[in-house]
Parts: C-alpha cells; structure tokens; sequence
C-alpha cells in the first residue's frame, strides 16, 4: 500500500514507469514548467492571473536507424511546450480537467506519441499545489493528418432598440432565413440605462448583462430566436438551422484575445464577435456602422422593409 500511495503523487515519470508495458517505449518529459494566466471557476480567478505548473511525460515509438544527432527526429520539448501555449490561447478556461484533457489530445496528434501523462498545478490558490493529473493513449498507427473542416460563415445581423420593435421585424427574418446561412443576431442594451458603479470590471459585467436582458427581449419577439451564450452552444445551433442570438458575457469574458470594444459600444463588440466568427456579412440595422471592422458591411435603413 505505501509504495502505491507513493506512485500516486510521485511525478508523472515514476507512474509511466510503474505503468509500463512489455513493449518498450521512451519517454520524454517537461518538468515543473510554469506559466502565469488565467484560469479557473471562481469569481475570485477572473480578472487576475496565477502560476500553473506543468508536468508532462510523453511515451514515443523508439527510433528505427540512428539519430544522427537530428532534431526533427525526435519529438522535441519545444513541441510539448508549444502546446501547451497553443491551448492556453484558444480561449479562457475554468477547470484544470479541460486544459489538461485538450492538451493530452494534443500531444497525441504527434506521430511518434503514443501515451501521455498531463499533471497541472495551480500553484497560488493555497498552502500547497491543487491539480489534476490524467492520463490518455492512443490505440494503433498514428492517425493520418486531416485537414480541418471549415466552419460555416453565419451572417451576422446587428439590431437596435428601434430595429427590435420594428413592425419589419418578422419579415427582415424570413428573407435572412431564405438565404440558407446561419443566422446569428446581436443586440445593444435595452432602453432603461443600466445601474453605474465606479469600479471598471463590474461595470463591464453589469453592462454585459444589460445587452443580455435585451437579447431576451428580441428572442421573445420571434420564436425562432435562441440565445445563445458559448461557443459549443453556437456552433451546435448553426449547424442545426437555429437563429442564434447572442449573450456575450461568457465568450467576452473568457476570451484569450479580449476585445477593445467595451460592452457600452455594442455595434463595434459585434463587429469583434462578427471577425471571431469569420462571418460572411455583417448588417447593421438603425445604427452607424462600426469603425475598422475587419468582416464585410451593409447598413440597412429601419424604413426599409426589404434587405
């Protein structure tokens, strides 16, 4: 029993070592690397970065020849590191299992990696280090490389107050729907001004939260409205004819890549939102079109029944 208790907090090396099969693999590592962001579940997380520790052991197919003393042989750290980086930046995350199953799923993609051992520490959140340690394989060959999917490129729809009462409202839909392109539509804040605080992160959150109690409003308009407020939601819901509406708080908040755009300027957070999505076509309906926007737009008067 002590030796096993031992194994289980040993370092990830000691476990692939224990756990090891009749087929020889070698083993890479990276250890106690440590990196500074955000991350957690929290309110007391948000806003603030911690350090992470990284411990990582990756089991390779031996080399077949000799080395030759050539680095694009072996599976280098810097690629094990890289990934690391590549999946800190693809959005904010708040649960160490996620950060350390996509990073393990990662690494497996390398053609020599056949199983990985992911340890992840934070290491400010208390006396000694909280984390999470997994482990993942991969069964057979390495999977062929395949090229991603494109996604699908919604037209995305900015409407104002004046816009969401509009008597056109409901034929502005139909012919949005009759292009056969998802759908995603923003919103500002609703009429009645939100309450004003002197502290700058909660007047975001409030001034979020206001844009959507009015994404609620429009939703309530149409019945084919939905709001929408994560990524995975979204992309389910493009994909499946939905009309989106969205509720930025989440995706603003847990982006890597935070937007300039503060929620009181709702028509340039769309835009961002509109580039994030690669979107086909932005359209701006009552208000001015936002500036440097880097996604196509039309504005589209209120009077204005057809598009």
């Amino acid at each position: 029993m002590s030796s096993e208790t031992r194994l289980a907090f040993d370092h990830p090396s000691a476990r692939a070592a224990a756990t090891s099969s009749a087929t020889a693999l070698d083993r890479i590592s990276v250890r106690d690397h440590i990196v500074e962001v955000e991350i957690g579940a929290f309110q007391a997380e948000r806003g603030v970065t911690q350090r992470i520790s990284f411990n990582i052991v990756v089991e390779v197919q031996p080399l077949s020849g000799p080395i030759d003393d050539d680095v694009d042989r072996i599976l280098s750290y810097d690629r094990v590191t890289e990934a690391i980086q590549a999946e800190l930046a693809v959005e904010r995350l708040a649960l160490l299992e996620t950060l350390a199953d996509r990073l393990a799923e990662r690494i497996l993609l390398e053609p020599q990696a056949m199983r990985v051992f992911v340890r992840i520490e934070k290491l400010d959140r208390g006396p000694g280090a909280l984390g999470v340690e997994i482990v993942r394989a991969r069964d057979g060959a390495p999977p062929a490389e395949i090229a991603p999917e494109a996604g699908p490129q919604p037209q995305l729809v900015f409407l104002d107050n004046s816009a969401i009462g509009s008597p056109y409202l409901g034929a502005w839909l139909d012919q949005l729907h009759a292009q056969d392109r998802p759908l995603v539509l923003c919103v500002g804040a609703g009429d009645v001004a939100a309450p004003q605080v002197d502290h700058k992160m909660a007047q975001r959150r409030i001034d979020l939260l206001a844009i959507e109690q009015n994404a609620w409003v429009l939703a309530a308009q149409d019945d084919r409205c939905v709001v929408v407020e994560t990524r995975t939601e979204l992309d389910w819901a493009m994909k499946n004819g939905q009309t989106c509406v969205w509720a930025p708080s989440k995706v603003v908040l847990d982006s890597v890549d935070t937007p300039s755009a503060q929620p009181s300027d709702a028509v340039a957070l769309a835009a961002w939102f509109a580039a994030t999505l690669e979107a086909f076509e932005m359209l701006v309906i009552g208000s001015d079109l936002p500036q440097d926007a880097s996604v196509p737009l039309r504005a589209v008067p209120l009077d204005q029944e057809i598009l």
